[in-house]
C-alpha cells in the first residue's frame, strides 16, 4: 500500500532549515497495523502527514498502491485522498455546528455518493461504534471519547484503503483510549492498512511493524515476528 524511501522534509528559515524527516524508509502494507513512536517533535505527525498526501517532501520517494505519487499534483493527491485515505487525529476534526451523522457523511459527499445512501452508509458507521442513539447530536454534545468514535466512524465510512491516526487516544482516559484502539485496531479486518501514531504501549503487541522516530530519523524497526 506505502512504500517510501529516503523521504525528507526540510523547512527553510531565514538563518537555518530545520529537518522535520531525514531519509525514512517506510512501508505499510494492507491490512497492517503500522506503529509510529518517538517523542514529541521526532518527526511522527510529518511522517504521517506526508505518506496521506496531506503535504510534499524535499526528497525520497513514495509509492502508494503500487503507484510513484512523488511527483503527483495536488489534484491527484486530493482525488487520492478523498477516494482512499480516511484520517482520524487527536481532536477528531469534527465541523461543531454539523450534525455528527452530517459530520461522518463528508467523506462520502465528496465522492459523489447521492444524498440518502450518504444517509444510510453514514448512521450504519455511527451504530458500529456505539453512536447510534447519537447521529443527530452536535459534536459540543458529545464527550471527548464519543467525538473520538465518531471521527473513527467518518475515517471508516468510505472504506479506505490506508486509515491513519495521528495521537487519536492522547487526550482520553484509560478506558476510553482503549476502547478507541480497540476499535481502530478492528479496521484492519477491512484489509486496510492503518498507520498509528502513538506513546501507547499497550499497542505494541497488536502491531505488525514499530517505526521509532528521533529527531527525523527512523533508529529502530521492529517486526512483529521479532
Amino acid at each position: 500500500m506505502i512504500s517510501a524511501r529516503g523521504l525528507t522534509r526540510i523547512y527553510p528559515r531565514e538563518s537555518d532549515a530545520i529537518v522535520a524527516l531525514d531519509s525514512a524508509d517506510f512501508d505499510a502494507k494492507s491490512g497492517e497495523l503500522v506503529l509510529v513512536t518517538g517523542p514529541s517533535g521526532s518527526g511522527k505527525s510529518t511522517l504521517l502527514s506526508i505518506v496521506g498526501l496531506l503535504e510534499t517532501f524535499t526528497s525520497g520517494t513514495l509509492s502508494f498502491g503500487g503507484t510513484d505519487v512523488s511527483a503527483a499534483s495536488e489534484a491527484e493527491r486530493a482525488r487520492l485522498r478523498r477516494g482512499r485515505i480516511g484520517f482520524l487525529f487527536q481532536d477528531a476534526g469534527l465541523i461543531e455546528r454539523k450534525p455528527i451523522v452530517d459530520n461522518t457523511a463528508l467523506p462520502l459527499m465528496y465522492r459523489g455518493v447521492p444524498t440518502r445512501e450518504r444517509t444510510i452508509r453514514a448512521t450504519s458507521a455511527l451504530e458500529a461504534v456505539g453512536l447510534g442513539d447519537r447521529i443527530h447530536h452536535t459534536p459540543g454534545q458529545l464527550s471527548g471519547g464519543e467525538r473520538q468514535r465518531a471521527g473513527l466512524a467518518r475515517a471508516l465510512v468510505a472504506d479506505p484503503d490506508l486509515l491513519i491516526c495521528d495521537e487519536p487516544t492522547a487526550a482520553l482516559d484509560a478506558d476510553t483510549a482503549s476502547d478507541i484502539a480497540r476499535r481502530i485496531v478492528a479496521a484492519r479486518e477491512r484489509g486496510a492498512a492503518i498507520i498509528l501514531a502513538t506513546h501507547d504501549r499497550d499497542l505494541h503487541s497488536l502491531a505488525d511493524r514499530i517505526y521509532e522516530l528521533k529527531r527525523g530519523k527512523i533508529v529502530d524497526v521492529r517486526e512483529k515476528s521479532s
